[in-house]
């Protein structure tokens, strides 16, 4: 069967089309999304704006007429960080329902960290042993750990890289003060999850999924998207490590230019890069592998689980 997810997440909509079955991999077959930045439209009160759902609304029905044209069977719609925390998420979620007809699923936190485990996982196969799974988002930063396809321990923290952008670095090239500052933030956030983790031991294989780690492991050195879905692309701290501070001075249009940042994402580089220098320093990750597959892939194959079988 043809079927659609459509994520409404912190930075985009994104609808992923794939051709998928019980028991087989999915096969992405179109993807159409659109740079809404949700996280950036809401007023002081916390509120997603009049505006932010008027075009919310309008980007949905632009997905649900690309997953029409297209010939899904069904379309699983979910929202994550921007509408969950939004302090009108009621009212917005039945806006939507109301003139699209769309019935936002909105996950929790650990629910995006569970999904997106599951599609590593699923991914990578049982033999790479313990996972730990790292996912840099607009609005949060999801961290997995297991054996299995349930992850033993999911947290979810409120450090996405756009979410950090706007609340913590105002300037273009941001000021160094404001550097650190985020900085502190974001490791004494990410220290205080460490323990839950370590009592499982040393993980076997370190990933991440993410625009925001794809991102980095390119302008570090990996191989571009181009280059095709199954070449091994990782990402090294001391790399990283040398790049923080170069990020640090450079301008939102200056990192556009450089290898795989897109433009709609220079701006949000640096937070993600703090945050994921942070991550793989606390957790004692010298090298991780990006992993093709994230909450999208998650969500599809949760679903085919509870598809009955011929």
């Amino acid at each position: 069967m043809r079927l659609g997810v459509l994520d409404v997440g912190s930075n985009t909509v994104h609808l992923l089309v794939v051709d998928a079955h019980p028991g087989a991999r999915p096969l992405p077959a179109h993807s159409h999304k659109a740079e809404l930045r949700l996280a950036q439209l809401l007023d002081d009160q916390g509120a997603i704006d009049p505006k932010g759902i008027d075009l919310l609304i309008s980007t949905i029905e632009d997905a649900l007429q690309a997953a029409e044209d297209k010939g899904c069977e069904d379309v699983l719609p979910f929202a994550t960080s921007a509408v969950r925390e939004a302090t009108n998420a009621d009212a917005v979620l039945e806006r939507v329902r109301s003139v699209t007809g769309v019935d936002l699923t909105v996950l929790t936190g650990e629910e995006e960290a569970r999904l997106t485990f599951l599609a590593a996982r699923r991914w990578f196969g049982w033999s790479a042993g313990r996972l730990l799974v790292l996912d840099i988002g607009g609005g949060s930063l999801e961290i997995a750990f297991g054996i299995d396809e349930d992850p033993d321990a999911a947290v979810s923290l409120p450090l996405g890289a756009g979410r950090l952008t706007a609340s913590m670095l105002p300037g273009d090239p941001p000021q160094p003060d404001d550097v650190r500052a985020l900085r502190r933030h974001v490791r004494a956030q990410i220290a205080r999850t460490v323990h839950e983790f370590s009592r499982f031991g040393r993980p076997d294989h370190v990933v991440a999924t993410s625009k925001t780690f794809k991102q980095l492991a390119r302008i570090a050195g990996a191989a571009r998207t181009a280059d095709g879905l199954y070449v091994q692309r990782g990402l090294n701290r001391g790399a990283l490590e040398e790049w923080v501070p170069k990020l640090a001075t450079m301008t939102a249009p200056q990192r556009s230019m450089l290898p795989g940042v897109s433009e709609g994402r220079s701006g949000q580089l640096l937070a993600g890069a703090l945050v994921a220098e942070a991550a793989m320093d606390l957790f004692g990750i010298d090298e991780l592998e990006i992993c093709p597959w994230a909450l999208r892939e998650g969500v599809i194959l949760r679903r085919l689980d509870h598809l009955p079988t011929d």
